[in-house]
This record gives C-alpha cells, structure tokens and sequence, in this order.
C-alpha cells in the first residue's frame, strides 16, 4: 500500500510512524485510518521491529474526526454506513493486536478517535502541551472504537465520566497524575524521551515481551467485544435523533444546545 498521510522511519528494531495531515491537525478522514490499519497490519510479519513510536507532525497527534471528510455520506444505504462506521473499530483492532511494544510520543491535541489511539497503545510520552478530550458528547454522540472500556481500564469509571460524558478538557499535568501518561517531557525532548523509553522495551527478549503483551491485553479485555460489539449502531442511531441536530447546530454556533431527550 502506497501511503501519503503516514511517514515511516526505521532505527534499528524501532519504527517511528508520524501521522502526517499537519495542516489538518493530524485529522482522521477515512484515507488516514484505512492507512493506519495497513500501517500496523504490516508489522504483523515483522520479524526486526521490536517497538513502534507513533506520533504527530506539527502541533498535534491527532485532533480526531475530520468532519469535512466527505467520503462517508448519509445517502450510501445503511448496510455500507454499518460498515463504514466500523472502520475505526476496525483501526483499533489492528493497533491492539500488534505483537511490538507501541509508544505514543503525544504532542498537543489527543481528541476523540486520537485519544482513543492514544489509549490503545502500551505506553505513552507526552509533551507539557498536550491534552485529551472527547468531543463527541457534545455533538450528540456516543464513544465508538470500542475504546469505552480501554479509556474507563486507563483512567478509572469516575474519571472516565468526566472525559466521556462530561467532555472534559484534561492537560498534561492531571493526565501525569491520573497516570495515563507513563513520562511527561518538555516538548523539544519528546521524540528522544519516546524513543529511549521504545529501546528499553526493544532490548527486552522479544518473545517474551511479546508473549507478556498479549496475554496481559487478552485478560483485561476479555470481554470488551461482548459488551461494546454494536457501539458503531448506536451511533447511528443517534444520526436519527433531534437532540443529535439540535447538538450540532449548538456546536457549530457556539451556544448552549437545550435537549429534549427526542
């Protein structure tokens, strides 16, 4: 697969994957995700690459959703909206199965699908700028990816109420002391922070370290599929509800939306 919102660098057993829409703040249309999949689908044959840095060009990782990504639209019938809707699911699933240590080098915004990615990594490096959000309540939304219980494992259930429910802005400092962020770094030292932390867990005996990975992601995930398998339907049918329009509307003008639970 030919990427062009991705870059690839190699150091030895570590890979640095750069997220690279930095005019769109790293945004997440359908081209990048479906880049992200293919991205870590392919160090499933990997045999060199013990550790994978992901992180953002310019000021952010990712800010989530593009939402002037056109390539999804309302009329495509509902069987195909399904499928689109799973993409995301899909882009996590790929990321959590990944037999290298992931490391999130995170710059700036983490927000939505980002934050989500950020989550779904091993570790995570982050600068004094960054910060994480889930917009997504405030446009009428429910938390897809699956990613409810990885972000409720991360930060505990009442934390994850602020961030999902609440839509929260929390910075650097609190996610430090939340313990979502393994280092947080100036953000000048943040690639070589990540890197060194990557070539502490690359210079472990890789079958091991690979082998204690999936166990470890197996047990606490055991049941995220049973519990989360129709989120993406329950997004669409949020799609169907005035409140959903009546929260966009209020985003998009800045105000103060009134629901009627319709």
């Amino acid at each position: 697969m030919t990427f062009e919102h991705l870059r690839f660098e190699q150091r030895g057993t570590i890979a640095i994957v750069t997220f690279a829409r930095p005019t769109k703040a790293n945004a997440l249309n359908t081209a990048l995700m479906q880049e992200i999949e293919a991205a870590a689908l392919s160090f499933r044959d990997d045999g060199v690459t013990r550790a994978v840095v992901f992180t953002g060009a310019g000021k952010h990782f990712t800010s989530g959703a593009d939402l002037t990504d056109r390539s999804q639209r309302d009329h495509v019938p509902l069987v195909e909206r399904r499928r689109l809707a799973r993409l995301g699911e899909r882009v996590m699933t790929a990321l959590l199965d990944m037999d290298q240590i992931t490391v999130a080098a995170w710059n700036g915004a983490a927000m939505g699908g980002g934050a989500c990615i950020a989550a779904a990594l091993d570790f995570r490096v982050g600068a004094d700028d960054c910060f994480m959000q889930f917009p997504e309540i405030d446009i009428g939304m429910n938390l897809m990816w699956q990613s409810l219980p990885l972000v409720t494992r991360l930060v505990g259930a009442a934390r994850a109420k602020r961030l999902v429910i609440g839509g929260d802005r929390v910075h650097a400092t609190e996610l430090e002391q939340w313990g979502v962020l393994d280092q947080r770094v100036a953000r000048d030292a943040l690639l070589d922070s990540a890197l060194r932390l990557a070539a502490h867990y690359a210079g472990k005996p890789p079958i091991a370290a690979q082998m204690i990975k999936r166990s470890i992601n197996r047990y606490v995930a055991a049941l995220d599929a049973a519990v989360m398998h129709m989120d993406a339907d329950q997004n669409l049918l949020t799609q169907t509800t005035a409140d959903r329009r009546a929260a966009i509307r209020a985003y998009l003008d800045k105000t103060t939306g009134v629901f009627s639970g319709d």
